[in-house]
């Protein structure tokens, strides 16, 4: 009886030993469950795109009317696109620093700042090249870059691609930049300032040039192309959480993006009804601006790499940046390379 017992209590202790053991194991198990969706990226239901308007961007634009973000995306599980308009690159840059955009349709040379302030974004893609021009107001002389000391020129805020390139270009023709006023605002107040007499010319991308040669009000003396030829302009950049955690979903935005670039160049006279539509803008202004702009629309990043970093050196150089900035710095061109093979 007595050994009977001894078994007994034997198996008892035994049992309780390996709960004892076992329980913790259980516990651990069922942390690592609850933890791990924090570590698995959710799916992104909301797609924010930031944007100008500007017809340096049309290709955005069509990619909306035509309904291609919404039917491309959506496989990937974007039910909602949000398109923000931004008056220029600058304001564009702090709203996605604040969080507030996973795409933008931006200047080029706008990321250069905020990337050097912290900014976790790449460009992945190309949007277009050159197409600004300066244009002077009724009677304003003008015989070259130094013409241009004691007037009064608007265009884009510091660190946009308009301020980059107009600074370039005068400092290499030997102009003292701070013997002209050069203010810094959007382009509907741009072009309002000049038709109202109060500066006396603009350096704007399009088509606010043709906007203002049609009013009458000015006429455009010299194109961004001419000052710095093929320079980049504005391209595509994305967030480098959206880089990171959803990749395939970043290689479908560089693919519709390659298929509205290639309906803009293939299709202007709509491209240009789209786009009135979506600005409100006069077509007429519109299809003036596409015809005359020295612009080109494209989607290859390799081929504005090369403007980039000399605007970053720029850019250090007028003391916007205090660090060099590197292609690795800026670019992703490896979604665009995938993209189109």
């Amino acid at each position: 009886m007595r050994k009977l017992i001894l078994v007994a209590v034997l198996a008892a202790v035994v049992v309780i030993s390996l709960g004892c053991i076992s329980a913790p194991e259980k516990k651990q198990e069922n942390e690592s469950t609850l933890a791990a969706p924090t570590k698995v990226p959710g799916n992104i239901t909301t797609l924010r795109i930031g944007y100008q308007p500007s017809t340096h961007q049309i290709a955005e634009m069509v990619a909306s009317a035509k309904g291609w973000w919404t039917e491309d995306l959506k496989p990937f599980g974007v039910v909602t696109i949000q398109e923000k308009e931004f008056q220029s690159g600058p304001p564009e840059m702090q709203g996605m620093l604040a969080g507030a955009l996973d795409v933008a349709y931006v200047g080029t040379a706008p990321p250069i700042t905020a990337i050097a302030q912290g900014l976790d974004a790449k460009i992945v893609a190309a949007v277009n090249i050159n197409g600004s021009d300066l244009v002077l107001g009724p009677g304003v002389a003008y015989s070259g870059p130094k013409s241009l000391e004691g007037l009064s020129i608007g265009t884009f805020p510091p660190g946009s691609i308009q301020d980059i390139v107009m600074k370039k270009w005068l400092t290499d023709n030997n102009v003292d930049i701070s013997k002209i006023q050069i203010r810094g605002m959007g382009p509907s107040d741009a072009v309002t300032a000049i038709e109202a007499g109060k500066i006396n010319g603009v350096f704007l991308p399009h088509p606010s040039p043709s906007q203002i040669v049609l009013d009458g009000k000015g006429r455009s003396v010299i194109q961004s192309g001419q000052m710095w030829p093929d320079h980049a302009c504005c391209s595509l950049l994305i967030s480098g959480k959206l880089i990171r955690e959803h990749p395939d979903l970043v290689n479908q935005i560089i693919k519709t993006h390659i298929k509205a670039t290639n309906y803009v160049n293939a299709n202007p006279e709509d491209a240009a009804k789209i786009y009135a539509n979506r600005t409100k803008q006069n077509l007429t202004v519109v299809e003036a601006s596409m015809k005359n702009w020295d612009g080109k629309w494209v989607s290859d990043p390799a081929i504005q790499v090369s403007s980039t970093l000399q605007y970053a050196k720029v850019d250090k150089d007028l003391g916007y940046i205090n660090k060099t900035l590197t292609k690795e710095d800026l670019f992703d061109t490896s979604f665009y390379e995938k993209a189109k093979a």
